[in-house]
């Protein structure tokens, strides 16, 4: 799961802890936008790190920080938040875009990138996870300009 401002997350997040309160919901984060990261870590909520109003990064659709609404909910239920680099992000769009030819934006793209990071391996072989389900989300992508993971 992506997380930006937090809506859909803790929608998912509700919906999948009632369905079986032993679901882990892993949610996914820009590095360079990682407020609900620090929030959840610290146990308060924050806004971005230095300070700025808005984080830079090449998923736009996550730089909202963490709402006041939905920070509860994800205090609550969500079980960790991976960050990602932004040439993480580029690489996880290219390889949805090339093994399941869908066009996914670099928002989307955190959640798969989650996925490959290190942490979630680990934790995966630490819990026995079998089955893990990945929200896709948006194609808000300009296909007229250089796409993100073509970029030097």
């Amino acid at each position: 799961m992506p997380v930006g401002g937090g809506g859909l997350l803790s929608g998912v997040a509700v919906a999948a802890k009632a369905i079986n309160p032993d679901i882990l919901v892993i949610a996914g984060e820009p590095l360079q936008a990682n407020d609900a990261y620090n929030s959840l870590k610290g146990g308060e909520h924050v806004g971005h790190a230095d300070g700025a109003a808005v984080a830079k990064s090449i998923a736009g659709g996550l730089l909202t920080i963490l709402g006041s609404n939905t920070w509860p909910v994800v205090r609550d239920l969500v079980d960790d938040i991976i960050c990602v680099t932004e040439e993480e992000i580029a690489s996880a769009m290219k390889l949805v875009m090339e093994r399941m030819k869908i066009v996914i934006e670099p928002s989307s793209a955190v959640a798969v990138a989650a996925l490959m990071r290190p942490e979630f391996q680990a934790l995966r072989q630490e819990r026995g996870l079998k089955n893990v389900g990945v929200v896709l989300t948006g194609g808000n992508v300009d296909l007229t300009a250089p796409l993100p993971f073509l970029q030097s």
